[in-house]
């Protein structure tokens, strides 16, 4: 199964000169849907991971399901005021401004292995601060899965430390 013909891409979306890869005739597809958690799952087994964490919102969307097929646990990384209780924090800097991401004190152990799922691989800023929050937190980042990734943007390479995988890759924006 070929990945990319389940992501449509849009052009000029949001603004002109954008070709935006859209996932939502990925998730529609129950085949489709089922082959990329299928994928993700055993590349985070692979890694060892003992749990899995997403960064808001489409994080959640591919490594809940991957959690699920494995057993495994799932922290949601979120947005300042999404959580309840206690919790780190992480600030990072963005090429277009800063951001924060959250998890509750107790989501991630010392002996955690997590493995980090999201939709999208760009620049790997947001990417690289999950990996920070989880170190922060005391866990050890057992790996990233991504179904796309935008090379161009060169998000690996700020990824350089850890281990990376894609499903499918974009040149452009």
């Amino acid at each position: 199964m070929n990945i990319k013909d389940y992501i449509a891409s849009v052009p000029d979306f949001p603004k002109k000169g954008i070709i935006f890869r859209d996932i939502t005739p990925l998730l529609q597809n129950g085949d489709a849907f089922n082959t990329v958690i299928d994928i993700l799952a055993a590349n985070a087994k692979m890694q060892g991971a003992t749990l899995i964490a997403g960064p808001e919102a489409r994080g959640f969307i591919f490594g809940a399901p991957v959690a699920a097929k494995l057993g495994l646990g799932f922290v949601a990384i979120r947005k300042p005021g999404k959580l309840p209780r206690e919790q780190i924090t992480l600030d990072y800097e963005l090429e277009y401004g800063k951001n924060t991401l959250c998890i509750h004190t107790d989501a991630i152990k010392p002996t955690d292995k997590v493995f980090i799922i999201d939709d999208l691989l760009a620049t790997g800023g947001t990417a690289n601060a999950a990996c920070k929050l989880v170190e922060k937190a005391g866990g050890k980042v057992a790996g990233l899965g991504f179904v796309i990734d935008l090379i161009d943007l060169n998000g690996k390479k700020l990824l350089k430390d850890y281990n990376v995988i894609t499903l499918a890759e974009y040149e452009g924006e």
